[in-house]
């Protein structure tokens, strides 16, 4: 297989391509990553010098560039990881959101129709659905009802992949996971954000109360699920991804302070942010029962190796 990975050198993204390296022999990996903040290529150090894997510097919504690598590379599989993914960016600004998040995503999928890629996966989050308001858990068939910009952005980019199945019978499959945590994440995110101040003296700020509750996955499962859905994940098919590992921000705060040695006076809270969802709560019966991936990582073990790549890396 010959994957084009988009936005290989951020959190995730960085993770997937040496998953795959390391486990397909046979696969050739081209990241394409315009290297914003949150890239970094020393996220890719493991696999600069693999035959296998190179690397473009460019920008999804950079249709020449796009439409020359897609003709050179000849690619059978994209991989979508790309996107504007902080929430709290996109209440202060949208534009940046809508243009990589929406519009690059269409000219990816022109590019696969164009150039006859067989495959396109969309990386999408469970923030799609929006706020979960009861215990029943929301389903790939629930309606997408975002609170915010960076969400609603990301279902429109689930809903135009999408409808390149239903109109082009481009084989597109979605995964909507939950919280993602581990090594190479931005320290804009709360759990390195914490870990972070915590090694720097500073306070640890929570937002509102730190009753906001996340489900936590950790990275190399979710590249996993990835994965099994890339490669045997039906055409047009949405799959939900978690944990079942639910913590508020509180409990995450504490565990911090617990693991960095810290007292737990050092945190802080801080007003809320504007529409900030208390709850995001998903169900993955679907992936486990039709594919058979389940997580393998317990929450305790994933947490200290993301403490310690923090403090030997940061």
């Amino acid at each position: 297989m010959k994957l084009l990975v988009t936005g290989g050198a951020g959190f995730i993204g960085s993770n997937f391509i040496l998953y795959v390296l390391d486990r397909y022999p046979c696969d050739r990996i081209v990241c394409l990553d315009k290297l914003t903040y949150a890239g970094n290529l020393f996220y890719l150090e493991k696999a600069k010098n693999n035959p296998r894997f190179s690397f473009v510097k460019g920008d999804i919504c950079d249709k020449t560039l796009v439409k020359q690598l897609f003709a050179k590379e000849k690619f059978d599989t994209v991989v979508n990881f790309a996107a504007q993914s902080h929430v709290d960016r996109s209440i202060i600004s949208s534009a940046e959101f809508i243009n990589t998040n929406v519009y690059g995503v269409s000219v990816l999928l022109d590019a696969c129709v164009e150039h006859g890629v067989a495959r396109f996966h969309q990386i999408s989050t469970d923030e799609v659905y929006g706020q979960s308001l009861t215990d029943i858990p929301f389903t790939e068939a629930s309606p997408l009802n975002p609170s915010n910009p960076y969400s609603a952005s990301k279902a429109a980019a689930d809903m135009l992949a999408l409808s390149y199945y239903k109109t082009h019978g481009l084989n597109v499959t979605v995964t909507r996971s939950t919280n993602n945590y581990g090594p190479h994440q931005h320290t804009e995110k709360l759990i390195p954000r914490l870990i972070a101040n915590a090694y720097l003296g500073k306070r640890l700020p929570l937002y509102g109360d730190g009753s906001n509750i996340r489900d936590w996955l950790y990275v190399t499962d979710h590249c996993a699920a990835v994965d099994t859905v890339l490669r045997n994940g039906k055409a047009g098919g949405i799959y939900n991804v978690c944990a079942r590992n639910e913590r508020t921000n509180l409990d995450i705060a504490r565990l911090v302070c617990s693991k960095t040695g810290i007292g737990e006076e050092r945190i802080s809270f801080v007003p809320d942010r504007k529409g900030h969802d208390k709850r995001y709560f998903v169900s993955d019966e679907k992936i486990r029962s039709e594919l058979g991936w389940q997580p393998q990582t317990d929450f305790e073990t994933g947490f200290s190796i993301t403490v310690d790549w923090y403090k030997n890396n940061f």
